[in-house]
């Protein structure tokens, strides 16, 4: 069944606290996507972010970024009280600003703690999740003892996890330890409670999994062996792509790789783990880089760019048979972009996953362009943009002449209609799911984007206010759900 949806990490939602939340305001979201016929919810990661911001660089894959806790829930449970909450100071609606957020919603952290007795689902919790949150729980605190350091510039004997010095960090910040345990009982709480409003108002979440996990990170800290880590703590080959069309030099991530043979032993239970976390949270699951499970580019760690890599054999078929095994039917998009051989198209379509289809790389003047809605297959997701592209109206205006032109013969459109015909390209396109970027549904742009690859600062900062939500806007999107019929609403589809 056709369907469509929107595209909006929940850090750029409306609040008085400077981020985005899991308060009133997303459940103000899921409304508007149920009411203008949205049947998918699609956001970035979910996890803890580190420096930079990233959703895709996170401190723990297992955990949740407790930055989108919401203060009026905490309220609720008598955790804070209407002073506690006056006193937030007034900051930005349409940018966050992660260094004073993290500072202020800590102050009010602290106090719900302080409030918070133990109750029995508590301990639950804490047993249930034990194999990751201990370590989670530890590796933050001994962070904060190293003041924020990475963990491979840690004393030795935390860095190497000497059982004695683990033990002791334990007994001695046991206090510190529940703390960061007691945020991530929150998280889940009020995470499952949002996804359960969502699928009661028959809006499914389609979540996000990066394909490689950060260096510092209490994954890598706690489980060396499954990753390409020395013994000393260092890295000993990096991720990225090699050079293309885009970039002369490659792109040099600098994540760890994994040791899939190391993994394949014990038939990849890191990763299912990690997948049923992710089942608990989201709908379905959009697979980062999917290119890497056939093959991915192993770059020396001591290389400046990303040329002198090798390609080397991912998992292949024989990972998604282990998850189905101990899974299930699993319900993925993958996301096939950038260097697509065939050897990756057929992996994908083994898996039976639907593929991304990127309405802004269509027009290259090829009639064979694969993201050209005519060439489009119905087993795919249609996108104006991603995350990492600049916002469709953006993209436009910073097309070269001859560029524009070919978008307008395609469209049928004046500059002034563009962003209208584009959408209704997007939704009209064969895709058996459509998911626009919520800044092109508010006609913004390039100011409006959410990441610029390559760059330091400035991502992952935007945020939307109510008064930018005009009615002819969700009217547009409505209309189109309609004519091209996507508004089954039934979250069925997929």
């Amino acid at each position: 069944m056709r369907a469509s949806g929107i595209f909006l990490h929940p850090t750029s939602l409306p609040s008085p606290y400077g981020i985005g939340d899991l308060g009133a305001d997303a459940r103000w979201w899921i409304d508007l996507l149920k009411n203008n016929y949205q049947s998918f919810w699609q956001i970035c990661p979910l996890g803890p972010t580190g420096f930079g911001d990233s959703p895709y660089q996170t401190l723990c894959s297992f955990a949740g970024n407790t930055l989108l806790l919401s203060p009026d829930l905490l309220k609720e449970q008598n955790l804070l009280s209407d002073s506690d909450l006056s006193s937030f100071p007034k900051l930005s609606e349409e940018k966050v600003d992660f260094g004073t957020v993290i500072k202020e919603k800590e102050k009010l952290f602290r106090i719900a703690f302080q409030n918070f007795s133990d109750v029995p689902e508590f301990s639950v919790f804490c047993q249930e999740q034990h194999w990751w949150l201990h370590d989670y729980a530890l590796f933050r605190v001994i962070k904060d003892n190293h003041d924020g350091k990475p963990w491979w510039q840690w004393n030795e004997k935390y860095r190497l996890r000497d059982k004695d010095a683990l033990e002791n960090v334990a007994q001695e910040c046991s206090e510190q330890i529940r703390y960061y345990k007691f945020l991530q009982f929150v998280f889940n709480n009020q995470w499952l409670s949002l996804k359960a409003y969502a699928n009661e108002k028959r809006v499914r979440i389609v979540g996000d999994i990066p394909y490689y996990t950060a260096y510092d990170s209490s994954d890598t800290w706690s489980q060396p062996e499954l990753f390409e880590i020395g013994k000393d703590g260092g890295l000993l080959r990096v991720a990225g792509v090699p050079p293309d069309y885009f970039s002369e030099t490659g792109q040099l991530w600098g994540n760890p790789l994994y040791k899939w043979d190391v993994m394949k032993n014990n038939n990849y239970s890191w990763w299912a783990k990690r997948l049923g976390k992710m089942l608990q949270w989201v709908d379905l699951i959009r697979l980062d880089h999917f290119r890497a499970f056939e093959s991915y580019w192993a770059i020396p760690v001591q290389s400046q760019t990303a040329i002198n890599g090798v390609w080397e054999k991912g998992p292949g078929i024989h990972f998604f048979e282990c998850m189905k095994e101990q899974l299930g039917d699993l319900p993925f998009i993958a996301e096939d972009l950038g260097d697509i051989t065939p050897e990756v198209l057929a992996l994908r379509e083994q898996i039976g996953a639907p593929g991304m289809k990127i309405l802004q790389f269509a027009f290259d003047g090829n009639p064979l362009n694969p993201y050209l809605p005519y060439n489009v297959c119905f087993d795919s997701v249609t996108y104006t943009g991603t995350h990492d592209n600049d916002t469709s109206l953006g993209w436009y205006i910073n097309l070269p002449s001859i560029d524009k032109k070919r978008v307008r013969d395609y469209l049928g459109c004046t500059n002034k209609s563009f962003l209208k015909s584009f959408l209704r390209c997007a939704f009209a396109s064969p895709s058996e799911l459509c998911i626009v970027p919520f800044q092109d549904v508010l006609m913004l742009d390039s100011a409006h984007r959410m990441n610029t690859p390559g760059t330091q600062s400035g991502n992952w900062s935007w945020r939307f206010t109510k008064n930018m939500v005009e009615e002819s806007m969700l009217k547009r999107i409505y209309d189109y759900t309609l004519i091209y019929g996507r508004a089954g609403n039934s979250g069925h589809c997929l």
